[in-house]
């Protein structure tokens, strides 16, 4: 089904329609993709890494077939989901933040110093 697919050529096609803009300053946009495209990238080299790991812990040595061939098992798959989850939560706290503090802004500076100076 995606034998003789060029994926090089497939992951650089420009979707239909205009790119969504989430900041005023396109290229702010442009950073945000290129880090998630990067967050992304690390994520499945580090699940790829995992694979390689259990195998030699398993076998002490490898083949790249091997690599390709795994499958994890159930327990494996959740300690990985759980891994990336925490991952996520890492590279997103930022923006977690901000959300956090429009749902909860900070008093006025001067009601804190009000609240500050009366006796």
């Amino acid at each position: 089904m995606t034998e003789g697919l060029d994926w090089i050529e497939r992951s650089g096609a420009r979707a239909k329609g205009r790119r969504p803009a989430f900041f005023d300053e396109p290229a702010v946009d442009r950073l945000y993709s290129l880090t998630l495209a990067l967050a992304s990238e690390l994520s499945a080299t580090r699940e790829r890494l995992d694979t390689v790991e259990r195998l030699l812990e398993a076998g002490g040595s490898l083949r790249r077939e091997d690599v390709e061939a795994y499958a994890p098992d159930r327990a494996t798959g959740q300690e990985r989901g759980e891994a990336t989850r925490a991952y996520i939560a890492r590279i997103m706290r930022g923006f977690q933040q901000e959300v956090e503090a429009m749902e909860h802004p900070d008093p006025p500076i001067m009601d804190v110093v009000e609240a500050l100076t009366r006796p």
